[in-house]
């Protein structure tokens, strides 16, 4: 019964879905909303100069603080559902390959930061530097030089969540004025940097523990 009541549920949420999707289609809107000129009129309150970079931090900051809470939730169900603790099986890596993976590296963390300072004046931002970190890491995993991740440490946990905690930290401290995430204008710059720079680091961990945790061959477990 139970099987029932949340399979035909989850059918009518899809036909919902699909015909929320499907309606501009059939029925196209008489007129759309441009935002840019009202984004572009509160540019100089951003604390920023990129216009996406200020809706999705500053704007709209609280889609993104809910993007965020949706990763670390992926990867908690991923732990939650157990990881194998038996040791990496041996391979041969071609040292070329290895030595090549440590030139690129550390060049990999430079393109990292660059994207991080540079998004709030052109493209760029947290995440992509966050995915350029995670990339970083896989690369090290798949050349040998960085083994696959088991159990979270302390520090890991820490990092995993830093980004999170100061964007939450942030909002719970600006919601003490009265709104969410409307930072004031002499400020918005230095918040919307120091949330960013958590980010990078968690998105980083966050992406990489996607793969990491879960690189493992079937066979690893004898």
């Amino acid at each position: 019964m139970k099987r029932f009541v949340v399979g035909s549920g989850a059918l009518a949420f899809a036909f919902l879905l699909i015909g929320a999707l499907l309606e501009p289609l059939m029925e196209p809107p008489s007129g759309g909303v441009d935002l840019r000129t009202a984004v572009a009129a509160n540019m100089t309150a951003s604390g920023v100069e990129h216009p996406v970079t200020a809706v999705l931090l500053n704007f709209r900051g609280y889609d993104t603080l809910l993007e965020i809470a949706v990763l670390l939730l992926a990867l908690i169900v991923i732990l939650a559902s157990g990881i194998d603790t038996a040791s990496d099986r041996p391979r041969a890596v071609n040292p070329i390959l290895q030595t090549l993976a440590r030139l690129a590296a550390p060049l990999m963390v430079v393109v990292a930061v660059y994207l991080l300072w540079a998004g709030a004046f052109r493209p760029g931002g947290a995440f992509q530097a966050g995915a350029v970190l995670a990339a970083a890491a896989v690369l090290l995993h798949l050349t040998g030089l960085l083994p696959s991740w088991q159990v979270p440490t302390l520090t890991l946990r820490w990092g995993l969540t830093a980004g999170f905690l100061i964007f939450l930290a942030v909002a719970a401290g600006l919601l003490t004025q009265g709104a969410l995430l409307q930072y004031p204008p002499a400020q918005a710059g230095m918040l919307i940097l120091l949330i960013e720079a958590g980010l990078t680091l968690s998105l980083g961990l966050i992406l990489a523990g996607l793969f990491l945790f879960l690189s493992r061959d079937p066979g690893d477990d004898s």
